[in-house]
Formats: C-alpha cells, structure tokens, sequence
C-alpha cells in the first residue's frame, strides 16, 4: 500500500467565514489574511494505492468554471490535478475508485470537465463514491450550501454510469469510514491503515492545523453545535489511539500528532506524510 500527496493548487476563501465566531485580532496570527480579508488554502488530495485499486481522495475545484467564478476564489499557485497526478506516475484512466468526502466545488470539482462543448468525467474507468443521503442533499441544496453544490460537478457523474453509493463503513479493507453532519449532511472522513498507523483524512471538520480547538468551527457548516460535538468525540479518539491527522486545506502543513494541554488537545508534531 502507498499514499501519495495530491496537490492540486490553492484558492481564497473570506477568513472570517473559515473561523467562525473566532475574532480576526485571534485567527489572523494562523492564517494572515489579504487586504480583502482573504486567506489562503490548499487542495490537497490524496492518492492511496491498495492493491489493484487506484483510489484518489477528493479532486479539487478543476478548471471548467467561469473567469467570474475564479475572481471570487482566486485559484493560484503552480499545482494542478493533473500535474501531480502525473507526477505520481498515475494517469486518468488509472484511478479506479475517486472518493468524495462531499460535493462541495473545491471538493469534487476536479471530476468532471469540458471536452470541446461536452462535460465528461474525468476518470474514465472509476467509480464515483458518494452516499446516497449526501447526493439528495446536494442535488436539492438549501439556500445556505447552494453557491456550493455545481450540478454540473454532479449530474455528469451519474449520466455517464459511474456513481455508486457508500452503504457501509469500509471503502476496503485499510480504508474505514467516519461519517459527519456538522458540516453538511453524511461528510465521510477516510481512516487510513498505513504502516502501522491510523491517518485521518479530515476533509472540512479539522480544515486545518488552525481548526483543532473546538470553537473553530467554520461559518459554512450547516449545524454549527454538532461540529463541536464530532470534533470533540474524534480528537479524544484520535489522542487515545495516536492517529494523525491529515489536512486538506492547511497552506502550510499537512499532518499532525495530538497532544493533551491545560488548553485541550492541541497539535504536537506537524510533518509531511512522505515522512512516515
């Protein structure tokens, strides 16, 4: 089994909706905003090969949107899906399985682009996973995570046969699922069996190294109180058993240990997976 790094560029987001009710005189120091009050985030995907499946976590924002949409999200930096893919030694027609924490833009976006005037999935021979009660939320979005669910991310996947739903808590026999409804509805965080070790790809419940003390929680989830809850249930969790965390949108750092403080659980070490 290998894990490999899938850095897929940066974007902006408003820095005050990434931290919530954390003031700016705080949260500044963590992730120092522009004079619009944008910060910076990764894309950072990841590529796990198990055995004769090729499975890619998440896939990033893609390219196919409007010049209008980028002004708002500032996509910049000199990674891209296919570039890192390539530079995996892993093309297109390689990924078997591409799994989907949830189907925000900047989540699933990568999946499916423009061939001419056509929207085409871009893994040809893979499976799409999603669950079923994520997918109806996200194909009927409420007012507050429209902006966020693109049909055209979506409806292409399930027109070209290659959507399946998650109907239990294994992707495979190294890969359990850990589902969550702070954020949106039924997100699924991978847990990874690598070397002796559990790796928790965080997607949007621990965005960042920022994110770990419970009240940052983001202004875009849904149910704010039950994303307190989970992250407490799973960092006590994660401290007990020694897993690290994997982040998905940190600019900076990628993994961590846990540590218990007078504070709470904080973050001990920070590195880079290819250290393991």
């Amino acid at each position: 089994m290998q894990l490999k790094v899938i850095n897929t560029g940066f974007f902006k987001l408003d820095g005050g909706a990434m931290f919530g009710v954390v003031p700016k005189s705080i949260w500044h120091k963590l992730n120092p905003p522009d004079e619009n009050n944008m910060c910076t985030w990764a894309m950072r995907c990841l590529l796990v090969e198990d055995g004769n499946r090729i499975i890619l976590i998440d896939n990033g924002i893609g390219n196919k949107q409007s010049e209008k949409f980028f002004s708002y999200y500032y996509l910049h930096g000199e990674d891209s899906l296919e570039k890192s893919l390539r530079a995996a030694g892993v093309q297109y027609p390689d990924v078997t399985d591409a799994f989907l924490t949830h189907l925000h833009f900047d989540h699933c976006g990568g999946g499916v682009h423009y061939e001419g005037d056509k929207l085409v999935t871009t893994f040809p021979r893979a499976t799409y996973w999603t669950n079923e009660a994520h997918w109806q939320w996200a194909i009927q979005p409420n007012a507050r995570e429209k902006a966020s669910f693109l049909k055209e991310n979506l409806l292409p996947i399930q027109e070209h046969g290659q959507l399946a739903w998650i109907e239990d808590t294994k992707l495979s026999e190294n890969i359990e699922i850990i589902f969550v409804n702070g954020h949106t509805e039924q997100m699924m965080l991978p847990l990874i069996s690598y070397k002796g070790r559990k790796i928790l790809y965080c997607a949007d419940l621990f965005p960042s190294l920022g994110h770990i003390p419970l009240p940052y929680v983001m202004a875009y989830d849904v149910r704010p109180l039950q994303t307190l809850q989970e992250k407490e249930e799973i960092l006590k969790k994660a401290l007990v058993e020694d897993w690290i965390l994997f982040f998905e949108h940190d600019p900076t750092y990628e993994c961590c240990t846990l540590q218990q403080t007078a504070s709470g659980i904080r973050h001990k070490d920070m590195f880079m997976l290819k250290e393991l």
